[in-house]
Formats: C-alpha cells, sequence, structure tokens
C-alpha cells in the first residue's frame, strides 16, 4: 500500500490502534467539509478519512476530473491508499458519492484489493437504470441561481457562501464540474459482493421509493434500508450523528440483522 498524500485521503480524525475506518466519498458541489463534525459521531476505536476530489481544498490547484471514469480512478486509488489489511473499512458515499462508492468497490473487486466490511450509499437511487431525469437534480443547465437555490435548500451550503460573491462564483463553478461529471455516468451491469446499506431521507425529492429494492439486487451479499427522518440531507442532526446509524462500525460481522428492505427508522414521523 502506498501512502496517498494528506490532501487527497484528508484524516479527519485519527485514533491510536484504530479497530476499523469509516472512508467517505464526497457529493456534487462538496468536498471534505461536510464530514468533519462526524468526528465526534464516530465509535470508539474508528479512524474517519474523506476522499478529496481534484479541484478542491487541498487540490484547488488540480483541474476537475473530467468524465465519470477519471474521478472513479482518482477515487479508487484513493480507497486503496488508504486502506490497509487487517483494519476493515467501511465505504460510505451520498448523493453522487453513493454511486461512486459503488462503483470504486467494483473496481477495488476487479483488481483484487482489499473491500470494505460494508458499503454503505446514501440518499441516491440505483444505479442500474442508468442516469435519469429524477437523477438530474440539480440540473447543469440551470441558472447560476437555481443551482445556488437547490445548494442552499437541499444540500449543505452555508449561509456565508451566499453572502460572498467570490464564494458563490466557486461554488457554482465546483457544482457544475461534478454535475459534467455525474452525467457522464453510465451503469456497465456489476453487481458487489459485500454487505450493503441503503439510507434514504423519508421526504427526499430524488430518492424514488423503489430504491431500496433496487439497490438489494445489486450485491449477492446482506443488505438493509433504513428511511430517516428530512431530505436528501436528512435533518440537520440526524445529519451530525450519521455514524449512529451505521451498524457496521459496531458489529463484527458488519451488517447484524439484516432487516428487510424498506426498514423504516423508529424516529421517522409517521
Amino acid at each position: 500500500m502506498s501512502a496517498a498524500p494528506a490532501t487527497t485521503v484528508v484524516a479527519l480524525k485519527r485514533t491510536e490502534g484504530a479497530e476499523r475506518t469509516l472512508v467517505c466519498l464526497g457529493f456534487c458541489g462538496g468536498g471534505t467539509a461536510a464530514y468533519h463534525e462526524w468526528a465526534a459521531a464516530v465509535p470508539a476505536g474508528t479512524d474517519l478519512l474523506a476522499v478529496c476530489y481534484p479541484g478542491r481544498e487541498g487540490r484547488f490547484a488540480e483541474d476537475f476530473a473530467d468524465s465519470w471514469e477519471a474521478l472513479a480512478e482518482d477515487a479508487a486509488a484513493a480507497v486503496r491508499a488508504a486502506t490497509a489489511p487487517g483494519v476493515p473499512y467501511v465505504l460510505f458515499g451520498h448523493s453522487m458519492g453513493g454511486w461512486m462508492a459503488f462503483d470504486v468497490t467494483t473496481r477495488l473487486t476487479a483488481a483484487g484489493d482489499l473491500l470494505p466490511r460494508t458499503l454503505v450509499v446514501s440518499s441516491c437511487n440505483a444505479p442500474d437504470r442508468g442516469l435519469t431525469a429524477r437523477d438530474r437534480f440539480p440540473d447543469r443547465r440551470g441558472t447560476d441561481d437555481e443551482l445556488l437555490t437547490w445548494m442552499s435548500t437541499h444540500g449543505l451550503l452555508p449561509a456565508y457562501v451566499l453572502a460572498d460573491e467570490d464564494l458563490t462564483e466557486m461554488a457554482v463553478e465546483l457544482m457544475r464540474a461534478d454535475l459534467r461529471v455525474r452525467d457522464s455516468f453510465t451503469y456497465g451491469g456489476a453487481k458487489v459482493g459485500v454487505p450493503l446499506q441503503v439510507l434514504s431521507g423519508a421526504d427526499d425529492p430524488v430518492v424514488g421509493d423503489d430504491t431500496g429494492a433496487r439497490w438489494g439486487a445489486l450485491t449477492t451479499a446482506a443488505h438493509r434500508h433504513d428511511v430517516l427522518p428530512g431530505g436528501h440531507f436528512y435533518t440537520p442532526e440526524v445529519w451530525r450523528t450519521l455514524p449512529d446509524r451505521i451498524p457496521a462500525l459496531t458489529a463484527p460481522d458488519g451488517l447484524p440483522h439484516a432487516p428487510a428492505t424498506g426498514h423504516r427508522d423508529p424516529e421517522k414521523a409517521a
């Protein structure tokens, strides 16, 4: 294993003698910042790492990836370098990052590399239908104001960004670059052989009602689907403590007592 640059794999929490690692992949228009607050939520003995895509944060000087293939290869190399035999890891991806985490797992499988104990995909439809109209939100053809409205309404765009013209310009540029990558995605027919946990928001306008069942068909291992309160990023409290909803971070077998697809979170309002 070759060490990844600290700008590519950002260590948000390191633990002496860590028993496991949570590796997070980003969403459209995002970086690693959204995962920083998880450092207080991961279980004891857990390292928290986040992969930074090209063109942002410590990799600002690099060009954005120009295609899904390029970004997936970059992300797979980062995950490969961030993990080591003897320390099991959970791979997490949110929104576009969910598809990326799935794709990275198929690439690691094909290469004979260390696979995640569990794959966790959050707020994304199953990729087997390819990119549908439902998945093209936000639409990269939208105006700057429309993209900013989507990011502030359904995303995690901080208020201070909207108050700064230079920051809003950078946010829109980053979002458009990631949407171009997302829109070049094609599903190649692969499945994974690792346990799969699907998370979705009860009020998410992007995710379809059949997402749990369709995702379940894309793994040959156990799977579960948890529906959580809120929209595309759940509620602020749910997002802040999301590692608490990942059983693989505490269970030795990775996905204990996997419930039937459509398992409802007890906090979800009737």
